[in-house]
């Protein structure tokens, strides 16, 4: 497992940080792939630009751009060991062994509660009537 980003009580200080003013956190990689989005290099940004502008002047909650540089160096590790067969066998084969229950409901209320600080939204079970349940447009190409 490559863990990378803050962890709570680091999450807290940042954000701490963030309302009393920090700014300039950004870096210069993770600027340069800003700019890059902006300059629509990837096609139409005009939502984007509003989400840059605003995790670049402290509206950045979740701290990404404080974890990207962390995300960087855990992907660069992974990458060297992805190169080293024995010791990516051997990695895969522990975690899985000592991996035990997981819930990823469970974890993401966690993160939900523990880290993000939000509340979860019920949202109505789908009905089994057919003209009142959620549809899935999974399969559109072959509705009639």
């Amino acid at each position: 497992m490559f863990i990378f980003g803050e962890r709570v009580d680091g999450v807290n200080k940042i954000r701490k940080e963030l309302y009393e003013g920090k700014r300039g956190y950004v870096g210069s990689r993770l600027g340069r792939v800003f700019q890059t989005i902006k300059s629509g290099f990837f096609g139409d940004v005009k939502v984007m630009h509003g989400i840059i502008d605003s995790l670049c002047d402290g509206g950045d909650h979740y701290i990404t751009c404080f974890d990207f540089y962390s995300y960087l160096d855990a992907q660069t590790k992974a990458d060297d060991t992805y190169r080293d067969y024995k010791k990516w066998t051997s990695m895969a084969i522990l975690g899985i062994a000592k991996s035990g229950k997981f819930s990823s409901d469970r974890t993401i209320a966690e993160y939900c509660a523990k880290i993000w600080d939000i509340e979860p939204v019920p949202v109505a079970h789908p009905s089994t009537d057919q003209n009142t349940r959620t549809r899935s447009f999974a399969n559109l190409g072959n509705a009639q």
